[in-house]
């Protein structure tokens, strides 16, 4: 679960490294964001090799969808899923991705989203 405050890997090539979430979106005083959600997060962090080469620059604000969580993942069929990290990929206004490549794999409950492109990017899928 994500809340404001919380600082997020990026990966995507976006340039940026880490994130934190500034506000959660889909709801009135909604808390917690879980993954397959958009969120709203200002770069704090810059890859060393692309720092002058970046698409995002510190302290800008992206929207961001968030894959990856440190707590669990419950589908429908009762699997279960945890990663060691939280990550985001980067997104621009219009909800398209900043980045042209995804590092890592992903959960295979993004299929079931509009943001069907992520999954052809990525290195693989995890139940």
């Amino acid at each position: 679960m994500i809340q404001v405050g919380t600082y997020l890997n990026v990966i995507d090539n976006s340039g940026a490294k880490k994130v934190a979430c500034i506000k959660v979106y889909n709801g009135y005083r909604r808390r917690y964001a879980v993954v397959g959600d958009v969120v709203l997060v200002s770069v704090k962090n810059l890859r060393k090799k692309r720092r002058f080469s970046s698409k995002t620059k510190k302290g800008e604000v992206h929207k961001a969808l968030i894959v990856r969580t440190k707590s669990q993942i419950k589908t429908f069929v009762n699997d279960s899923c945890i990663f060691f990290e939280n990550s985001v990929v980067l997104l621009n206004k219009k909800n398209k991705l900043v980045g042209t490549r995804i590092f890592g794999s992903i959960p295979k409950t993004l299929r079931y989203t509009k943001f069907l492109k992520l999954v052809s990017l990525s290195s693989g899928l995890v139940s």
